[in-house]
C-alpha cells in the first residue's frame, strides 16, 4: 500500500550493471509531468527474450511498465498503465503507450511476465478513481468500486494488447478489503506455473477501523494454464502484529523452491521479511519471518532470477545510507540507494545508483549476465524542473530542459 506525498518530482530510471562492473549506465524512460501525465510511479521491467536465445539474434526488447497517474502524485484518482519499449537494451526508449485504461477510474500495480510462449500477461487491479486507501481500509467503498483485479495479454512483444478479463472472483476472497498485484514483475516457473505476488487487509475486528497494520496480509495468484485460469496460492494471515506481509515480490530459486520477500510494517525487528515455497506458491514451508540482517527501508525489494547456470537470486532493493553533511535539507533521512545482492555459492553485494529511490524493479536479466533494473526516483524539488505537485496545485509537474 502507499500513501501519496507532495511537493516532490518523481521519474521512473532505468539501470543497467552487473555484480563486477565499475559503471553503472542509466536512462530515464518516464519523466513526471510529461506526456499527460503528473507523476509515475510503481514501476515494472521485463525483457521478451530468455537470457539464453541465441547470441547472434536481435537485442531482446525491454518492457518498462508503472503507473501513469494522470492529476496527481496520490494513488488514487486517474491513472492509466502506461509502457514504454526499448529494442536496445534499454539506451533508448519508443513513445509512451497506454496499454490498460478503465476511463477516467484506476487501473494500476502492473505486474508483467512473460511466458515461455513469448505471450506477455499483465495482471493488474482496478478500482473507482474515487476510492481512496483509507476509505477502502475503513469499509466505505462497495465492492464494484474497490480492488478488483484483471489480466490481458500481448502477443507481439507489447506492441499491441488484448481487451482486459477480470479475475476478481477466482483470486478475492469475499471480506477482503485493500487488494493489490506486485509491485514488480511476476514470475513464471520451470513447471510452466505462473506466480503473481499479491497483498491484502483483513475486515477488522471489535473497536478497531480496519486501518491498522495488524490486517495487512499475503497472498499470491497461480495460473497453471498460462493465464487462462487462476486460483489462489499461500495465504498468509495473523493480526499479532509481529510480522504483518505486505507488498511482496517473488523469485524462482534453482533448486525449484519460490522465494517471497515482502515489506513489514509491524514492529518486529527490521523492514523486510520473506518465506519459501516448495509446491509452486501453493503454500508457505514456514509463516514469513523478519529478515533484521537486510538492510533496506520498508519499500519493495526485487528479487530477480539470474541466468542459468549462475546464482540463485539477484535481490534488487532500496538500500538507505548514512546521511552526510553535504546533504540537501530534507533529504538526509529519506536517501536510499538501489543496490544488489547476489545469493550463490557466495554472497557479494553492489551498488547500482546512489540515488533516492523508493521502489525498484530487477526483473530483467540479459544474456551478457548484465541486470537491467527499473526505479522509482522520489526527489525533493529541482527549481530546474519548473512547477512541482503541491497540494495546491495537483496538475503541476516538471517541463523539458
Amino acid at each position: 500500500m502507499n500513501s501519496p506525498k507532495w511537493g516532490r518530482s518523481r521519474r521512473m530510471t532505468e539501470t543497467t550493471g552487473t555484480t563486477t562492473a565499475t559503471t553503472v549506465v542509466t536512462s530515464t524512460p518516464f519523466h513526471a509531468g510529461r506526456e499527460g501525465y503528473a507523476s509515475f510511479r510503481i514501476p515494472a521491467v521485463v525483457t521478451t527474450r530468455t537470457p539464453t536465445t541465441p547470441v547472434t539474434t536481435p537485442a531482446p526488447t525491454l518492457l518498462a511498465f508503472c503507473e501513469g497517474r494522470v492529476d496527481s502524485a496520490a494513488d488514487h484518482g486517474h491513472i492509466d498503465i502506461v509502457l514504454k519499449r526499448s529494442t536496445d537494451g534499454g539506451r533508448t526508449w519508443g513513445p509512451l503507450q497506454a496499454v490498460a485504461r478503465n476511463g477516467n477510474d484506476l487501473a494500476g500495480n502492473p505486474a508483467p511476465v512473460v511466458l515461455d510462449t513469448g505471450r506477455i500477461l499483465l495482471v493488474h487491479v482496478r478500482a473507482a478513481a474515487g476510492a481512496t486507501e483509507d476509505a477502502i481500509l475503513r469499509g466505505r467503498v462497495k465492492p464494484a468500486d474497490g480492488r478488483r483485479v484483471w489480466v490481458q495479454h500481448s502477443d507481439d512483444d507489447g506492441v499491441t494488447w488484448s481487451a482486459p478479463k477480470e479475475i476478481t472472483g477466482q483470486v478475492k476472497k469475499a471480506g477482503w478489503r485493500w487488494y493489490a498485484t506486485a509491485p514488480g514483475h511476476a514470475v513464471q516457473l520451470g513447471t510452466g506455473r505462473v506466480v503473481v505476488p499479491g497483498n491484502h487487509t483483513l475486515p477488522p475486528t471489535g473497536t478497531d477501523t480496519g486501518t491498522e497494520t495488524k490486517y495487512n496480509s499475503g497472498h499470491c495468484l497461480l495460473s497453471d494454464d498460462r493465464g487462462e485460469t487462476w486460483s489462489l496460492g499461500y495465504v498468509d494471515e495473523n493480526t499479532d502484529g509481529h510480522v504483518n506481509a505486505n507488498e511482496t515480490t517473488a523469485a524462482e530459486l534453482p533448486d525449484g523452491r519460490v522465494y517471497f520477500n515482502t515489506r513489514n510494517d509491524s514492529p518486529s525487528p527490521g523492514n523486510r521479511a520473506d518465506a519459501h515455497s516448495a509446491d509452486g506458491g501453493r503454500t508457505l514451508v514456514k509463516p514469513f519471518r523478519p529478515q533484521a540482517g537486510l538492510v533496506t527501508p520498508r519499500r519493495p525489494g526485487q528479487p530477480a532470477p539470474a541466468p542459468r547456470p549462475g546464482p540463485a537470486a539477484v535481490l534488487g532493493a532500496g538500500r538507505p545510507r548514512r546521511p552526510r553533511p553535504h546533504d540537501r535539507p530534507g533529504l538526509r533521512r529519506r536517501r536510499h540507494h538501489l543496490a544488489a545482492r547476489v545469493h550463490g555459492r557466495r554472497t557479494a553485494r553492489r551498488l547500482l545508483r546512489p540515488r533516492p529511490c523508493r521502489r525498484g524493479d530487477g526483473g530483467a536479466p540479459l544474456r551478457d549476465g548484465r541486470l537491467r533494473a527499473v526505479r522509482d526516483d522520489h526527489l525533493p524539488p529541482d527549481p530546474r524542473d519548473g512547477p512541482h505537485l503541491s497540494p495546491r496545485s495537483p496538475r503541476g509537474g516538471n517541463r523539458d530542459t
